[in-house]
C-alpha cells in the first residue's frame, strides 16, 4: 500500500519539474519579443553638439597678407586675397574695414608702399565705406610682419579649447575613466572646423531666403513640352583618352 500511495506524489513532482523546464525555455523567447522596446542607459546620450556647441557671437573676421609691390603695383596673390576679403565684407560685414600696418622692422616701408594698391583692391572687390588705417608694433623685427585686415561680423566659434585632456581615458589609480561616456575632447576638432568653414555663420541658425526662379529656363522647358519635345537638357561630354594624349 505504501508503494501505491507514493506513486501520485512522484507523478506530481515530475509534472512540476516539466512545468519549470518549459518556463525556463520560454523565458528567452519572451525577452526577444520586446527587444525593440529595450532602453539602456549604459551609454550617455550626448553627442558633439552637446559637448562642444557652436555659438554665434559678435566678433571680427581677420585676414593677414604679406603684400609685395612690383613696379608700383600690388602682387597678384595679395590683390586676389583682398578682393575676396572685400566680397565677404560686402556680404556679411558691417562697420569699418580696419587695416593695421606693421610699425618697425624692415617691412614697414613696403607695407606703406602697398597701401594704395590695397585700397584699390578693396574697391574692386565691392567694399564701400570708411577704411580705418592704424599701426601695430612689431615684436621681433627679424620676422616677416603681415598687414592685418579685419571687419565686424557674426562669428561662429566654440568656447572649448581642443586638445585638452582634463581626465584620463582609463586611469589605473581610480575608476573615473572607466565610465562608458564620451571623453571630453571627443568631437572638439570637427566642431571647430565646421565653425571655421561656414561661409555665413547665420546658416547655422536657418537657411537663407530662396532666390528667384530662372524664368528663361522655365519658359524653355514649357515651350519644349508644348512642342512635344523632351524638356530635359542634353549635356554633351567628350571624354579624351588620357593614354593617347601626346601621340
Amino acid at each position: 500500500m505504501s508503494q501505491l500511495r507514493s506513486a501520485p506524489r512522484r507523478n506530481s513532482s515530475a509534472r512540476k519539474w516539466r512545468v519549470m523546464l518549459l518556463l525556463a525555455l520560454t523565458a528567452p523567447l519572451a525577452a526577444c519579443g520586446g527587444a525593440d522596446r529595450i532602453v539602456t542607459s549604459s551609454v550617455e546620450p550626448r553627442d558633439v553638439r552637446a559637448l562642444h556647441p557652436i555659438e554665434l557671437t559678435r566678433g571680427r573676421v581677420n585676414l593677414d597678407v604679406m603684400a609685395e609691390t612690383r613696379g608700383g603695383e600690388l602682387d597678384p596673390r595679395t590683390r586676389a586675397q583682398v578682393r575676396q576679403f572685400a566680397g565677404q565684407y560686402r556680404a556679411n560685414g558691417s562697420g569699418d574695414i580696419a587695416i593695421a600696418l606693421p610699425q618697425g622692422g624692415p617691412g614697414e616701408a613696403e607695407a606703406r608702399a602697398a597701401l594704395p594698391g590695397l585700397r584699390r583692391a578693396l574697391v574692386a572687390g565691392g567694399a564701400r565705406g570708411y577704411v580705418l588705417v592704424s599701426t601695430y608694433p612689431v615684436a621681433n623685427p627679424s620676422l616677416a610682419s603681415p598687414i592685418r585686415f579685419s571687419y565686424a561680423s557674426v562669428v561662429a566659434q566654440i568656447r572649448s579649447r581642443c586638445g585638452q585632456w582634463p581626465t584620463d581615458l582609463a586611469s589605473g589609480s581610480s575608476v573615473d575613466g572607466w565610465e562608458n561616456k564620451p571623453y571630453w575632447n571627443f568631437g572638439c576638432a570637427s566642431q571647430q572646423m565646421l565653425a571655421a568653414q561656414t561661409a555665413d555663420p547665420r546658416d547655422l541658425i536657418g537657411p537663407a531666403a530662396d532666390t528667384p526662379a530662372d524664368s528663361h529656363m522655365r519658359g524653355r522647358a514649357i515651350d519644349a513640352v508644348r512642342a512635344g519635345k523632351d524638356p530635359g537638357t542634353d549635356w554633351l561630354v567628350q571624354n579624351s583618352n588620357i593614354g593617347g594624349l601626346g601621340n
